[in-house]
């Protein structure tokens, strides 16, 4: 729903703090299109292993969108990432949020502190899809055709 000014009506997204000490959800500016997720508690993730990372929250994302729990670039730059990339919190999904976080950086492990920002959370809409099966030339050309990884340049 659009308001004045090209602004959009905010979304309501239900949270719920099942550890005492977990922060909520909050912007780090005005504009930011993420939502900063802290640590509930300190943890230690070893050179080259996945650990789940709990943050103390539920959330019920709106049907219709998904949560997306994307890196931080401040924590990429140390080394420390998300092995998948981006999370999906599906619009049914009620456990606890964590985030899985790998260290690739120097040293043999990386401390998450307690209350550490640790991802960031992007509410995305997501559109009534279907498939349908069809047959290749269905599917039509384009001047990329089967090219991937990397196909279309470097730069």
């Amino acid at each position: 729903m659009a308001l004045a000014g090209g602004m959009v009506a905010p979304i309501e997204v239900k949270v719920v703090r099942t550890h005492p000490d977990a922060a909520l959800p909050v912007r780090g500016s005005e504009y930011a299109a993420g939502w900063d997720i802290r640590a509930v508690e300190r943890t230690v993730v070893e050179f080259r292993s996945s650990t789940m990372v709990p943050t103390g929250l539920k959330v019920a994302i709106p049907v219709g969108y998904e949560g997306q729990i994307r890196a931080r670039s401040s924590l990429g730059r140390k080394g420390l990432i998300l092995p998948h990339s981006i999370g999906t919190i599906d619009a049914d999904y009620r456990g606890e949020l964590f985030v899985l976080m790998t260290w690739i950086g120097e040293g043999s492990s990386y401390t998450i502190e307690k209350g550490e920002r640790i991802a960031q959370m992007v509410i995305a809409p997501i559109p009534p899809s279907e498939f349908t099966e069809v047959d290749l030339e269905s599917l039509g050309d384009t001047e990329r055709g089967e090219g991937g990884f990397g196909s279309t340049g470097r730069f």
